[in-house]
């Protein structure tokens, strides 16, 4: 399996940022985000990688992990604007800076769209990416990630804690918004465990199932077992089983 570390300099973060990728560049181009305050090498080191490496090794996949700042954001303790600015800056690396570089090194086609995955609050970082940009993004696997800024942010709220949490816009979204029908082409996936430490994911994530229901808006939230806790493990066994049977059926 082929693997490659690549390190640019980001005009929106103003700092070297560094991903990695893995396979031969064929298959669906796919980005993992690591857990809060994690590094782009945590998804390999705890044995996400080797949990769908067929996927990759069979040319279906070429995943790329992706860096964060969550501890300048999501993490920081303080006044909560400076931190939604400092995510709204990695949201615009990731989507104006690394979609861009890590499409010229897929073999995909320019047209074909990309998959989001993530554990905890990579599952976070997945569902915004997703549902702020359906245009690039037409595949979401959110593992044990939460839809609802404000589980960081508290009730505070501005128009940029708004465009990075799911739950607030998508709730207002109307229903002729060219969005809807982006949504409804799209593999929409959720998973949360039901035991020690999801019980702020279970929420998150029933509030956002019941969202999409509400709005007509295809997915599908899946609710593990009340041994299922928040842990790599059972992440491990979730990724492969929702790629074999949703996004490669």
């Amino acid at each position: 399996m082929e693997e490659r570390v690549f390190t640019s300099y980001s005009k929106a973060l103003s700092r070297d940022m560094s991903f990695k990728t893995f396979g031969d560049g064929r298959g669906k181009l796919a980005f993992a985000f690591p857990p809060q305050n994690g590094r782009y090498w945590d998804f390999e080191n705890f044995g996400m990688v080797e949990a769908i490496r067929p996927f990759i090794e069979d040319g279906k996949i070429f995943l790329v992990l992706a860096d964060s700042i969550d501890w300048e954001s999501w993490s920081l303790k303080g006044p909560e604007r400076p931190r939604i600015e400092a995510q709204e800056r990695y949201y615009h690396y990731v989507v104006d800076e690394l979609y861009p570089e890590a499409k010229k090194l897929s073999k995909a086609k320019k047209r074909d769209k990309a998959l989001v995955t993530g554990c905890s609050m990579g599952g976070v970082h997945a569902g915004i990416f997703f549902f702020r940009r359906p245009d690039l993004f037409d595949s979401m696997i959110s593992l044990s990630g939460t839809f609802n800024a404000q589980h960081f942010f508290g009730p505070y709220m501005d128009d940029l804690i708004y465009d990075n949490s799911p739950s607030h816009f998508l709730r207002n979204m109307s229903e002729d918004h060219p969005y809807i029908k982006l949504y409804n082409q799209s593999k929409i996936i959720t998973c949360v465990g039901q035991g020690a430490w999801e019980e702020m994911l279970l929420e998150g994530t029933r509030e956002l199932d019941r969202i999409l229901t509400e709005k007509g808006i295809r997915h599908f939230s899946d609710y593990w077992g009340f041994d299922v806790n928040h842990d790599w493990p059972w992440w491990q066994k979730q990724l492969p089983y929702f790629l074999k049977n949703f996004i490669f059926e």
